[in-house]
């Protein structure tokens, strides 16, 4: 729900100022009656304007309402009355601590500085530790609050919460909470949402199951155990939770938002095999489902073999054409990339029709996020965060050093600026970042990890640290046992190899960026031979740059206005080879290759486009035609049944096309299928009524 603070009429305000007091909002909040309370508590103010205690409640009731900006503004605004005031600085810790923003700890010592009797803001540091996976930290975080209080509740959630995690099978802590409330639920709660952060979302399930036991209108905890049964496909209950709690009034954005996610599913379709299970959009899954189905099962047989594992049930794969719709699907999700997750064996991410065609490798976010099932599934999800997103990483650029994500300006910028975080704290980097970009740069660093490990020491020893990671073992012992050197050496080692391969793009950063500006003017004037001597001079610089307005694309435009067309169709491959995705440029470099003769090779050029945005709609009538005139006859039949997928301007002939790749695969039923569907289109269209005639000789 939504509350204006200030659209009120005047007489209104003049009466409600006498009539309202601040224990009429907090017992109409207490009622539920949202509304009413969120009236009296802006009476309430008004009539206090000097009272920081007032603004603090009413920020709490805006938090409680799932409105953390207007809980902030009136933080914000108690503190400006009293700058220590430290249920004012509470609200602003756990404002920021919803957000996984860096400061919530900062805020909360300064709010125990300010009143050191604040058991609520010791227990925050507690649960604040326990999300940056410290252990030692959170214990003592969680023994500070129980030396404040022997019936701190939520401390003793923390640590049996950490002996759990720990795969403890009995806590003392549990007991003492019962022994306080037999009906705390939100013990259990706490527990889920650790178990679930820390990607064991079987086990959180779990936990959320025993708080709802324990407490049935503990709605928070129901909401999230339904939102955790559908990232586990499990929609039918998820839903009947989900209802339940919106009946009741807990109706949050996450609620909200996953329901109405469960009713679109009525526009999606499900393709199952015996080990995938694909659920694509009905406009867009005649297109696509060959596709995806194919690299699933490509990823699936490529990572049994490598990492020596047999999933023991089929991997479900969502893909969502509306990002808004794959938002929600994350929701709450510390630390995730913007174009993939995975929860187990559930995997859900953006459909290449969601993004601007040229910025998003579908494939590539596939492979990673199929890399993820199975080193989940090795380690029963116990992995740190930084080693399953390096290895997911790694393997993106395993399949083909064309995929995955490319040197970029942030990482570029961290690397100069010595931001790169040890290995032993690299998961800070994805939880609670410091800086806007770290999470991309920690992306890079984990990636560049794994590839140096394996680079040095053998892809064995990555196995060997996962099986050691599914033991519970953490990244200091761990590297110490497989690599044989401290943690500390290897940060030294592994950024000095960095700074090798890396030097030449992060000292030239700054001159490439002045003068791939200078060749945009060169280029805006038409003067080709110096756009081709400049481009060509800092192209190597940074030859990872394949974004729009690259040295190759001005290198590759510049030649073809000089009618040069072999070195533009070098400078295209170049771009493409270094990972370029921009479907005009790749159309442009296989015209060019065709034009040569080289049918082959423009066939190939065009088909990285399949792994990039499927949906160009030139694209499947040429790579059928390249195709079939290859031989590749399978490789046709897919390309043409795409085009028809497309809904062509020209139905007949994409049904004509479809049927000579069935017949050069003699495939004869389906050609003249096809050739049938051409003439119920087009009855005069002769190329197919003479094929017909000559598959009934």
């Amino acid at each position: 729900m939504s509350f204006l603070r200030l659209c009120v009429p005047a007489s209104v305000l003049v009466f409600a100022l006498h009539a309202q007091t601040l224990e009429r909002a907090e017992a109409l909040w207490t009622q539920g009656r949202d509304r009413e309370a969120n009236d009296a508590f802006r009476a309430a103010v008004a009539a206090n304007p000097k009272n920081p205690d007032y603004r603090v409640r009413w920020g709490r009731f805006f938090l409680e309402s799932f409105q953390p900006k207007d809980a902030e503004a009136l933080f914000k605004e108690a503190l400006a009355i009293r700058k220590d005031h430290g249920g004012a600085l509470m609200g602003l810790a756990l404002v920021a601590a919803e957000g996984f923003d860096t400061r919530a700890a900062g805020f909360a010592r300064r709010a125990l500085t300010a009143d050191p009797k604040l058991l609520e803001a010791q227990e925050l540091l507690a649960r604040l530790a326990l999300e940056d996976n410290d252990h030692p930290r959170a214990i003592a975080e969680a023994d500070k609050a129980l030396a404040m209080s022997p019936d701190a509740l939520d401390a003793m959630a923390i640590r049996a919460t950490i002996d759990w995690l720990e795969d403890k099978p009995e806590t003392p802590w549990l007991k003492r909470v019962m022994e306080r409330n037999p009906h705390y639920g939100k013990a259990y709660e706490t527990a889920g949402r650790f178990f679930v952060l820390n990607r064991r979302y079987e086990e959180g399930i779990r936990f959320y199951r025993k708080a709802v036991e324990l407490s049935p209108e503990l709605w928070s905890a129901r909401s999230q155990l339904g939102i955790n049964l559908m990232r586990l496909g499990h929609e039918d209950e998820a839903r009947k939770h989900l209802e339940a709690c919106f009946e009741n009034g807990h109706r949050d954005p996450a609620t909200r938002n996953t329901l109405k996610l469960l009713d679109s599913y009525a526009n999606f379709e499900t393709f199952k095999t015996e080990n995938t299970i694909l659920k694509l959009h009905k406009k867009e899954s005649a297109l696509l489902r060959p596709y995806f189905e194919g690299e699933m099962k490509r990823s699936i047989s490529t990572f049994e073999k490598k990492y020596g594992l047999k999933l023991d049930r089929p991997v479900q794969v969502e893909v969502y054409p509306d990002h808004g719709d794959f938002e929600v699907r994350t929701l709450g999700m510390p630390g995730l990339g913007a174009l993939g997750v995975t929860f187990g064996y559930v995997v859900a991410m953006d459909s290449p029709s969601g993004r601007k065609p040229g910025t998003f490798h579908w494939a590539s976010t596939l492979w990673h996020e199929m890399s993820h099932v199975f080193v989940l599934a090795a380690t029963k999800h116990k992995a740190p965060r930084w080693f399953t997103e390096g290895m997911a990483v790694h393997e993106e650029t395993a399949v083909s050093p064309e995929w995955g994500d490319r040197l970029g300006p942030e990482v570029i910028t961290a690397i100069r600026e010595k931001k790169l975080l040890p290995v032993s704290d690299l998961d800070r980097g994805f939880v609670r970042p410091a800086y806007p970009a770290q999470v991309l740069v920690s992306y890079f660093q984990a990636g560049r990890i794994c590839d140096y490990i394996n680079r040095e020491w053998g892809f064995a020893k990555l196995l060997a640290m996962m099986h050691d990671f599914g033991r519970g073992e953490p990244t200091a012992r761990v590297v110490e046992k497989q690599l044989g050197i401290s943690p500390a050496e290897f940060d030294e080692r592994f950024l000095a190899a960095l700074d090798a391969e890396t030097r030449k793009t992060v000292t030239g950063f700054e001159e490439w960026s002045k003068r791939l500006k200078q060749v945009a003017a060169l280029a805006r004037e038409k003067r080709h031979e110096d756009v081709i001597r400049e481009a060509a001079a800092i192209r190597d610089i940074y030859p990872e740059y394949v974004e729009p307005g690259s040295a190759y694309e001005f290198l590759a435009e510049a030649h073809l206005a000089r009618n040069e067309k072999p070195a533009a169709m070098a400078e295209l491959d170049r771009y493409a080879r270094a990972g370029g995705r921009d479907p005009e440029l790749l159309k442009k470099l296989a015209a060019l290759l065709e034009e040569a003769g080289q049918k082959q090779q423009a066939a190939d050029a065009l088909e990285r486009l399949n792994y990039i945005y499927p949906g160009d709609e030139e694209l499947h009538g040429k790579l059928g035609a390249l195709w079939l005139d290859a031989g590749n006859h399978d490789g046709a039949i897919r390309e043409y049944r795409a085009a028809l997928a497309r809904a062509p301007i020209d139905p007949a002939a994409a049904h004509y096309n479809l049927a000579r790749a069935y017949r050069a695969a003699k495939r004869d039923g389906d050609a003249r299928d096809e050739l049938l569907l051409a003439l119920e289109t087009a009855p005069g269209f002769r190329p197919a009524q003479k094929l017909l005639l000559e598959l009934s000789k």
